[in-house]
């Protein structure tokens, strides 16, 4: 059971990283969307190529041309990583950590 425990545990940080990483990549581009900066033109292609696989789903649901050409999947993406962060990846790491230190159950 231990090592399941410290595999949920280290899973689960990996996760978070992960998440938080890719959270600031979706920023990233969408912020460097507003500026057109010939110079950053490999660094905008590699964001692109990225992100769109996660954000080209959402578009389909929120087009952009309903929202008067605002594109808004980034913030949709940011929350749903925001709630698999605070939902998934933590109930993860929770569960790590009854299965390391368990208590008296409330039933």
């Amino acid at each position: 059971m231990i090592l399941l425990a410290n595999f949920l545990i280290a899973s689960s940080r990996v996760l978070h990283l992960l998440i938080v990483l890719y959270t600031w990549v979706i920023i990233l581009r969408a912020v460097l969307s507003w500026f057109n900066i010939p110079s950053l033109y490999r660094l905008n292609l590699v964001l692109y190529y990225l992100t769109e696989p996660a954000l080209r789903p959402l578009r389909k649901f929120v087009p952009p041309y309903k929202l008067g050409g605002i594109d808004i999947s980034p913030v949709i993406a940011v929350l749903l990583l925001l709630f698999i962060d605070a939902f998934l990846v933590k109930s993860l790491a929770l569960y790590g950590a009854r299965l390391l230190h368990p208590g008296p159950t409330p039933f």
